[in-house]
Formats: C-alpha cells, sequence, structure tokens
C-alpha cells in the first residue's frame, strides 16, 4: 500500500466487555504505525458504511481513545445487519466500496463474530474482483466463544468471571433460604453453544456449592432427566441450583422454548427463543413440588465492564494490535486468533485464520468437557476456563462511586455520496 490511505473499523453484533479494547488497540497502533492516515469509525457497524456516517476517531483526544479500554458496549456504535449474499445484494457491497474510494479507505478493520467474518470475507473479494485495493482484517468479538479456528474469542473471559460469580452469590441466597425458595435456576446467554453456561462451573469448589446442575446446548435435553435430577439433588442438598444457556435442545435438535417458530427471527434470521428458565420453573413446580425462583443476568453479563477479567481486556488488546501490524504487511482477508500455548503456564499469543473459514465454521462445548451424565462440566473445561477469568480490569470510578466510561465525541465527515439508505 502506497501513501498514508486512511484506515476505517467498525463493530458488529451484541456489545462485550473487551469489545472497545480491541478497538482501542486497532485505533492506537494505526495511529502509531506512522503508515496509515486518518482512522474512521462507522457508526453502528456495515450500516454506518452503507449510510456514510463515519467520523474521524483520529480528531479525538488520545485520552478519551485510551478509556476505550475501561468502558463496556460498542463505543463506536454496533448493529445486526446481516448483508445476503454478493449475488443476493451486490449492490450493498458495491455502495461499501464506493464509500471507501470516496474517502480514500484502504485498510478496513471489523470487530464482531461470525456473520461479521464472513461480511468482511465478502467486502474483501469485491474489492478484489473490483480491483479496488484494500486490506480486510477480521478483529474476533464473541461472548459466546463460539468462534472456530481460535482458542477463545475476546469478550468469554469476562462474561465467564462474571456469570460464575452471579451463580457463587445467588447460590449462597438459595443456599440461606433452602426451606422456602428451595429451588434457583440461573438463565445465561448460549444460542447454539454452552460455554458461558459452562464457565459457571467455577463456583462449584466443594460439592456443596452452587450450581448443581448445569445443561448445555449441546447435551440433549428431557424433562424426565431435568426431573431426576433435581429430586436426586435435594435428596443429597435439600436445595437444588440450576444453570441452563438459553439455547437448549431435546433429543431431535429442536430448541424447547423456541414455540416452533411463533416468536419469529430477529436481523440476522436466527429463530427468536422464549424463556427457558421459565420453562423449567413451571415443570419442576408442577412435577417436585418446590418452589423456584430463576434470575436472568440478560445484557449485564456482556457488559459487565466493573467485574471484567483483566486477561481478557489485555487479550483484546493485544489482537486490536495484531490486526494492524497484519495489515501493515498487505495480508487480507483473514481474522486474528488466540493462541493458547502449551505447557503448565498459560501463555497466549495470537495467529491467523481465513475470513471464509471462520464464517463458516462454529465452535461447540467438546464432549470432553461435559460429564457423562449430561448435567455438568468436567475438570478438562475447568481448566479451560480458569485461566481467561483472572485479574480484574481497572475502572476508573468517579466522585459519586460509580465507574466513569468515555463516550466519542464523534466528529463526522462530510458526505460525499448520494443518500443510499
Amino acid at each position: 500500500m502506497s501513501g498514508k490511505a486512511n484506515a476505517i473499523i467498525a463493530q458488529s453484533g451484541g456489545p462485550t466487555a473487551v469489545i472497545n479494547s480491541s478497538a482501542c488497540g486497532v485505533i492506537q497502533e494505526a495511529i502509531n504505525c506512522g503508515k496509515i492516515g486518518k482512522v474512521f469509525g462507522s457508526e453502528n457497524g456495515i450500516l454506518g458504511v452503507l449510510k456514510e456516517d463515519i467520523f474521524d476517531i483520529t480528531a479525538e483526544k488520545p485520552q478519551t481513545i485510551d478509556a476505550l479500554k475501561r468502558t463496556p458496549a460498542a463505543a463506536i456504535g454496533s448493529c445486526r445487519y446481516k448483508l445476503k449474499s454478493l449475488d443476493k445484494s451486490r449492490a450493498d457491497y458495491e455502495r461499501i466500496i464506493d464509500v471507501f474510494k470516496a474517502h480514500d479507505i484502504h485498510y478496513f478493520f471489523y470487530c464482531g463474530g461470525n456473520d461479521s467474518m464472513d461480511t468482511a470475507d465478502k467486502v474483501n473479494k469485491l474489492a478484489a474482483e473490483m480491483k479496488y485495493e484494500l486490506i480486510c482484517v477480521g478483529v474476533p468479538k464473541t461472548i459466546d466463544n463460539d468462534l472456530a479456528f481460535t482458542d477463545h474469542c475476546p469478550g468469554y473471559g469476562s462474561v465467564a468471571k462474571y456469570v460464575a460469580t452471579c451463580a457463587m452469590n445467588a447460590g449462597r441466597d438459595t443456599e440461606a433460604l433452602y426451606t422456602t425458595d428451595t429451588c434457583s435456576i440461573l438463565e445465561v446467554m448460549g444460542r447454539n453453544a454452552g460455554w458461558i453456561a459452562a464457565a459457571t462451573g467455577l463456583a462449584r469448589r466443594e460439592r456443596q456449592d452452587a450450581p448443581h446442575l448445569i445443561y448445555l446446548p449441546e447435551s440433549p435435553f428431557t424433562f424426565e432427566q431435568l426431573i431426576r435430577d433435581v429430586r436426586e439433588t435435594l435428596k443429597e442438598f435439600k436445595r437444588v441450583f440450576i444453570v441452563c444457556g438459553e439455547g437448549l435442545r431435546d433429543e431431535k435438535g429442536q430448541y424447547i422454548t423456541a414455540d416452533s417458530g411463533k416468536l419469529g427471527t430477529d436481523s440476522f434470521g436466527h429463530v427468536q427463543l422464549g424463556g427457558i428458565a421459565e420453562t423449567l420453573k413451571a415443570v419442576i413446580e408442577k412435577e417436585v413440588g418446590i418452589k423456584t425462583r430463576f434470575n436472568k443476568p440478560g445484557t449485564n453479563q456482556r457488559s459487565a465492564m466493573h467485574f471484567a477479567s483483566f486477561t481478557d481486556v489485555n487479550e483484546a488488546y493485544m489482537v486490536g494490535i495484531a490486526a494492524v501490524r497484519m495489515a501493515m504487511q498487505n495480508v487480507s482477508g483473514k481474522m486474528i486468533t488466540l493462541v493458547r500455548q502449551a505447557g503448565a503456564k498459560y501463555i497466549c499469543t495470537t495467529g491467523t485464520a481465513t475470513l471464509s473459514d471462520v464464517a463458516n465454521g462454529e465452535k461447540k462445548v467438546p464432549r470432553e468437557y461435559i460429564n457423562k451424565e449430561g448435567n455438568g462440566v468436567t475438570s478438562a473445561m475447568l481448566d479451560y476456563v480458569r485461566p481467561l477469568v483472572m485479574g480484574e480490569a481497572a475502572v476508573t470510578i468517579g466522585n459519586d462511586g460509580l465507574p466513569v466510561y468515555m463516550r466519542f465525541e464523534k466528529y463526522f465527515v462530510a458526505k460525499k455520496l448520494p443518500a443510499y439508505m
């Protein structure tokens, strides 16, 4: 790449506690490398490119950019907009290239999951076809930890730390009041992969500790087993604490709470799920006859910066830096990965994977991480996740005792193209 071309960074999908840390790594390294002109931000992911809603991040104060590492969610702005195939939506992709041309953008960094990597891959291929010089690099992000070709995903360590602590705290609540509130259910995110639910196994330091039962989408779920498991746990502890992923499936692979599609689909085309916790509560109260409560951390679990993993923040930042350094070598069509080195001591470095491979892959919890009964996790799972939750991220606390988060001024650049959407 000759000259100082501009770069653009965009964020997509559900926010995390550390997606901004990755953005910080990209932005700071892009500014400091001396080979990039301006760094633009695309407001609300790929939608911002299509609408030409882009702002100049290099005009922001350095301390504002640095504070990204201590701010949750997606400060640049995210979206859930899925572009179709090149054949069906070629006009959208050509519009993206036109916007890049208009603003001399030749580096595209896209932070997101599978669908985002698919978009980056298609943009990369069309740019090559149109002979437009463009470097496309994927920056991994997802609390679900389901991206293939990476040991784990930035964002997962922090949500694992948070939900495990939620299980620990709520478990003690159930223990204190088991004579009246006998059963508690913690429903966590995880549509197809149970990595988040599995991480709560860290909370069970002793056999009596919560959670007593953990159900993952990878293990076929039956209400008969649930009732049996609850009754057996009651005999041993006089109380029951259950963790379940939102995407539990039956023996036929159907979502337990998809309600036959009556709830519709989201903007990515995924079936909307109902409340698995409410369903389990109703069955337990009817069949076992004990009072049951449920908790749902909701979006708190993915934006809990106040209890984010220090390891996660650092690795997310490292991934952002690696993305720019790879781009400076004129390598395109790749996503940065996290690579766990062999050995007793946890050491993590970065690698790469092809965007198209990541887009078409999905990493689920392996069978050896799930106990033989299908209602808990093994020591191998705990060994996998334990290093990822280590340390507490530094958060700035204000005079009011609450965290202080940054917000971009967003100096939008003048639009050069006709309105598109």
